[in-house]
């Protein structure tokens, strides 16, 4: 007798758009070597994929060609790294022959707002899609592993018209499309009608990319995942750590995670990538907040500093008897629980100024040791390059990159104007 074959069963996966999005921010920015430690910490923390930098920016190629370096040397695996560039063959072109990037994303903006709005009546309907289309075909060309199309200001694009742009990309090969909720326009009922329409009429995994204009962005993106696995493909949830993002920020990585983890409809019902380890979430968090100078707001869920907090009469002695009264989740799951230890005695810091002992007393205390002279020197004018180009204190997990990472860390300080 014939075995009967299994039916797929479509997973969610995430895609972090920190170093790229995330960056875009207004008034906040991190340097290449806090970019790098983004990446490192999405990769510990099991997460898909990172769309970590601009491919045609100068100042991003040499970090991104370090970055593609750690991935081959194994430091960046298994983590999927991708650019960003515009769906014009004139910017395929460029990315590949300026860096070594083999994940792209390619954006064209489709509404009807942004055609008239943005291309000033210089381009149809027809010749966005021919446009992107064209650039599909030359990163196919050019060996690129992985093509994503981004239908920028999806929310607001006639539907029809959606799914015409989404048959083109499949048709050309494109891996995936992003329906991009640019303003926050959509609602967790309008993005699940609207996806589940796309993904049923093309059969194309999903990139969900939604903003917090209107404070609904983890909503929609978990209804936009919903919709498309509901439809029968794979879905990837767009984020930011800590939800930074262009005004009102993006959908928050640990929120997204927990809301398909607890959540009363998600939890157990829909696949989420098995790869992903929590308990990674409050150190990553912690290093974003230090790095954008951005405090994690109080409230903020899993890492806020309310999160697991209780003061009411009632919740306290709730809490108290059994967690699960008032806490959904475990603190443990993300990595909480232990105490910060803060030195308030003397404490050896490393700058751009700092000389060979009080650095090597520093890297002791990491149990970090050099094997000479010359290299505990070699490490010490890096780190006071760290300095300079982070424009704060080096910490400590920066401070093991660069001893273990010495040649990466200086093609990340290397920036040719």
């Amino acid at each position: 007798m014939a075995k009967t074959k299994k039916k797929y069963e479509p997973i969610i996966r995430i895609v972090d758009v920190t170093n790229r999005d995330g960056v875009q921010t207004s008034r906040i920015c991190l340097s290449k070597l806090q970019k790098t430690m983004i990446n490192m910490y999405l990769n510990e923390m099991g997460i898909f994929q990172s769309e970590f930098g601009f491919p045609l920016t100068r100042h991003e190629t040499n970090y991104i060609e370090a970055n593609i370096r750690l991935a081959e040397m194994g430091a960046l695996k298994p983590i999927m790294l991708s650019g960003w560039i515009r769906a014009i063959a004139e910017d395929v072109d460029a990315a590949t022959k300026k860096t070594r990037v083999q994940n792209l994303h390619l954006s064209i903006s489709t509404s009807k707002q942004m055609i008239d709005g943005k291309f000033m009546g210089k381009m149809t309907k027809e010749d966005v899609i021919k446009r992107m289309t064209d650039a599909v075909d030359l990163a196919k060309k050019r060996g690129i592993q992985h093509v994503g199309v981004n239908a920028e200001d999806a929310s607001r694009t006639d539907l029809d018209y959606l799914v015409d742009f989404a048959k083109a990309a499949k048709d050309h090969a494109a891996d995936r499309l992003r329906y991009c909720d640019t303003l926050g326009y959509d609602d967790p009922f309008t993005i699940y009608k609207r996806i589940k329409y796309i993904a049923e009429k093309v059969k194309i995994p999903i990139d969900i990319h939604c903003h917090n204009d209107l404070g609904l962005v983890v909503a929609t993106s978990i209804a936009g995942a919903k919709a498309a696995v509901d439809a029968g493909v794979d879905a990837y949830i767009n984020t930011t750590v800590n939800g930074t993002g262009e005004r009102a920020g993006n959908a928050d990585l640990v929120s997204v995670i927990l809301a398909i983890k607890h959540s009363s409809g998600f939890a157990g019902k829909y696949r989420l990538d098995p790869k992903i380890d929590l308990s990674k979430s409050w150190k990553m968090a912690t290093y974003a907040s230090w790095a954008f100078n951005v405090p994690i707001p109080i409230n903020q869920p899993g890492v806020g500093a309310n999160a697991f907090a209780h003061e009411s009469g009632i919740h306290a002695d709730g809490a108290l008897k059994d967690r699960r009264n008032y806490e959904l989740y475990d603190y443990e799951e993300l990595g909480r629980g232990d105490p910060i230890i803060i030195e308030t005695g003397r404490k050896i810091t490393v700058g751009e100024y700092s000389g060979i002992k009080g650095f090597r007393n520093v890297y002791e205390k990491l149990e970090i040791k050099f094997k000479d002279e010359k290299e505990a020197t070699k490490i010490l004018e890096l780190a006071r390059y760290a300095n300079v180009h982070n424009q704060k204190p080096v910490v400590e997990d920066e401070l093991k990159f660069l001893a273990k990472y010495p040649e990466i860390s200086k093609l990340l300080f290397t920036v040719n104007p």
